[in-house]
């Protein structure tokens, strides 16, 4: 956010200086990234008038200039196309250094013609503009005069960091609240003054997507007159980096940074029809204010005449209704729309504009009005027109909200005593109304503003940062004496390593590093996981998955003769290079057959339920509950897309992957043969609670067991986690054990159905079961079937 220091005394009274403006900014959570001052710069540049202006005699380009700054008379070469006589501009005399061009004026010759300065561009002072010669500066300046006061650019330009909840102070005003908050003066009252309207506008108004844009206000201006902005606003919008447009441009870029309100201006006669804020439709585009062309979709908010599509709601307006200089009348547009259609919009489309910027923020919703006022106010001043009536469709979404606040909490949960005197100062400045100020529970009115204030705590930040987090003591904590205990995922890497020693399988421990081909197979490429200087070819990239080190170490076993390996690592993979993108990771690998030939012992190949099993073992080792695991047949592509499945605690958290490898990914890493594998990532499972040191009492029963026997029709889709998990919801207390004993597709059951045969074992801890409780256990079990997964008692 940029914004001038002049910008900022209209809407604070202070004395204070610009270092402690720009401390105390940084002091609240507004910090300050940058401070441009032209004063230091550009304090050598002068106006002067071109007194004589003859072209070059040996370049047809040129022209030899006689140039004074008041004082004294300079020959200059210059090539600017619009050097003439009685011009006035600015100059670089000798000795000046240039910021746009990087070099130091010298006096030297041109063509044969001796030069002693340079007639400047506003870009050549190093101001973001758009030039085809040098500056033309208005006639009544005085020459010899300062040209940075001329220019307006006397004024520093402060920059700062604005957080995402911070969308208040995308706005001068907003600003200045926070700082007349800390103490740094008092706020000037905004001058808010509807316009009575003189006749009815001539364009309809309608929203068909309220969801997305709940209120929008119109306003036609007629007979305006779209002429070049006074000097005080494109001094403005220059120091902040925008380019002058025109002055209905300018009020809107003006007001956006001004109040944090983004709104638009329509061309009344490039309008067909009314417009309407709806939803995109397929097929339909238009050709926005940045030059590009973009194609709506239905999830996308635009506004529209009856032909065609205006612009995207909140973000850009489109070049058919953009005014010119020919623009007579007017329709100001000034909404609100939803953050979030506002975000995914502008990322699918890849468009960055301050309007998208502010919007999903949030603006604040009963700001609508007086951006109006203020867009209408400017208008009439400097275009002139007669105003409509306001087209007001929509209402304001509800924002007013309350919030309990306990001043004894700032010191309890900040560790600084604020005086409640100050805690009211703050907190009036910064709009909270105080409905309710009892002894230590008050009742503030969070402002419109303030979206991001939801609770005390928040309350209680607020305090402290208005109050200066350097004002909060240095508290040193107190020393360890206990010995340093191990983390849970220390311990889980432990209890991992030693339960699949207890399946058979061996540790293996490989490099951090592989290539980045063989990568690519397991994750897409991310050239910061790239190695600078890699110790070998081979290892030129970090790797995302435990997986392929597992497999070239199986690739080499096997050439040495040994088919049938059991391994496993756990260890560390990559995403990125940021901390937060380095899992933790256990991974096992299986090939050949689950056991050497043997006469009187059965063999079979390693599948997927080898993997699945490992995974589960993985996730009890831990100390999960592995019951609260669901499972999906789905994994990802290095996974045999039929053999494979991904294990999940809720739809977001995954736990890991288990499956066959998929043969081409075999093949590109020259392994040839089945593998399956597991991935379980430790640093997904939630943290157990702490346990007891020691084991609860074996709670054996001594009461017979029952087992009943159900055989389940059901879709030929529905996957054993969702029959067990049925079944075990019916009576957690009696069933002890469920076990899948058969699944029959085929003569006897229809298509796309399956028959999937359960064994269930009941024991009572304290009693017999009865036949009636059996028969409730079985009928329960049965309409949880039909319900959970469709499943019906086969005939």
């Amino acid at each position: 956010m940029k914004f001038t220091l002049g910008w900022l005394k209209d809407h604070i009274e202070t004395t204070a200086s610009l270092h402690d403006i720009c401390e105390t900014l940084t002091a609240i959570g507004l910090e300050v990234e940058n401070v441009t001052n032209y004063g230091d710069t550009l304090k050598d540049f002068v106006v002067a008038e071109i007194l004589d202006a003859q072209p070059h005699p040996d370049a047809d380009k040129l022209q030899y200039c006689d140039v004074t700054d008041g004082t004294e008379t300079y020959k200059i070469v210059c090539g600017a196309p619009n050097a003439r006589r009685g011009l006035k501009t600015i100059l670089a005399r000798e000795g000046v250094y240039i910021p746009g061009g990087d070099f130091t004026i010298k006096k030297t010759k041109i063509r044969g013609l001796e030069s002693c300065g340079m007639l400047c561009s506003e870009s050549e002072l190093g101001l973001e503009c758009d030039d085809d010669g040098i500056a033309e500066l208005p006639s009544s300046v005085r020459v010899g005069e300062p040209a940075i006061g001329v220019l307006g650019l006397d004024d520093p330009m402060i920059e700062i960091a604005i957080t995402p909840n911070r969308g208040d102070c995308l706005g001068v005003r907003g600003i200045a609240r926070d700082l007349a908050a800390a103490g740094l003066g008092v706020m000037k009252p905004l001058i808010v003054e509807q316009e009575q309207g003189c006749f009815r506008p001539s364009v309809d108004l309608s929203i068909e997507a309220p969801e997305n844009c709940p209120v929008f206000i119109g306003c036609e201006i007629r007979d305006v007159k779209n002429c070049a902005s006074p000097d005080w606003l494109q001094q403005r919008l220059k120091a902040i980096g925008l380019r002058p447009i025109s002055a209905l441009v300018d009020i809107t870029n003006y007001i956006s940074y001004n109040l944090a309100r983004p709104l638009h201006v329509y061309d009344v006669a490039k309008l067909e029809g009314g417009i309407t804020v709806r939803h995109g439709r397929d097929g339909e585009s238009f050709e926005a204010l940045n030059g590009k062309t973009y194609n709506v979709t239905n999830a996308m908010t635009v506004i529209a005449d009856d032909q065609k599509v205006l612009g995207l709601g909140g973000i850009i307006g489109g070049t058919s209704s953009a005014c010119d200089s020919s623009t007579i009348d007017v329709f100001l547009e000034v909404a609100l729309f939803n953050p979030l259609n506002i975000a995914s919009t502008g990322r699918t489309l890849n468009i960055d504009s301050d309007a998208r910027y502010r919007f999903e923020r949030t603006v604040d919703p009963a700001g609508v009005a007086t951006g109006a006022e203020q867009a209408i106010r400017l208008i009439t001043s400097i275009c002139g027109g007669d105003v409509s009536e306001w087209s007001v469709v929509g209402h304001s979404p509800k924002w007013q909200r309350s919030v309990n606040f306990r001043p004894s909490r700032v010191e309890h949960l900040g560790g600084v005593w604020v005086e409640d005197a100050k805690i009211k100062h703050i907190l009036q400045h910064l709009g909270f109304t105080i409905t309710s100020a009892k002894r230590d529970n008050w009742e503030l009115q969070v402002p419109s503003h303030r979206p991001d204030i939801e609770a005390e705590a928040d309350i209680v930040e607020e305090i402290l940062r208005i109050n200066g987090y350097d004002n909060i003591p240095t508290t040193p904590l107190p020393i360890a004496t206990n010995k340093p205990n191990l983390s849970f995922l220390e311990k889980a890497s432990i209890s991992v390593k030693r339960i699949l020693a207890t399946r058979g399988m061996m540790e293996s421990r490989n490099w951090a590093f592989l290539r980045d081909d063989t990568a690519a197979l397991f994750a897409p490429h991310n050239p910061a996981l790239l190695i600078a200087n890699p110790i070998s070819s081979d290892m030129n990239y970090m790797r995302p998955s435990l997986l392929p080190n597992l497999i070239n170490a199986a690739g080499r076993n096997k050439a040495r003769g040994l088919h049938n390996l059991n391994v496993f690592e756990v260890g560390t993979l990559f995403e990125g290079i940021a901390p937060n993108e380095q899992r933790h990771c256990a991974a096992t690998l299986r090939t050949g057959d689950t056991a050497p030939k043997h006469a009187h012992k059965e063999s079979r190949n390693v599948d997927v339920y080898d993997a699945k099993a490992d995974a589960l073992a993985i996730l009890a080792a831990t100390g999960f509950d592995s019951s609260k695991v669901q499972v999906k047949s789905e994994a990802p592509a290095y996974y045999h897309p039929g053999r494979s499945g991904t294990l999940s605690l809720g739809p977001k958290n995954i736990l890991g992957y288990f499956g066959e490898i998929h043969p081409l990914v075999l093949q590109k890493m020259d392994y040839k043969g089945r593998a399956v594998a597991s991935e379980v990532f430790l640093d997904a499972i939630p943290t157990p609670k702490a346990k007891t040191a020691t084991r609860p009492l074996l709670q054996a029963s001594d009461f017979q067991t029952v087992e009943r026997d159900f055989a389940f029709i059901a879709n030929d889709n529905v996957v054993a986690a969702e029959v067990l998990k049925a079944i075990r919801a019916s009576d957690q207390q009696l069933i002890r054990v469920i076990r899948i004993f058969d699944i029959y597709k085929g003569k006897g059951v229809e298509d796309g159905k399956q028959s999937i045969a359960v064994s269930v074992t009941l024991q009572a801890q304290n009693r017999t079961l009865t036949d009636e409780e059996i028969e409730l256990v079985s009928t329960k079990i049965i309409e949880n079937a039909h319900k959970q997964f469709g499943g019906v008692l086969r005939g």
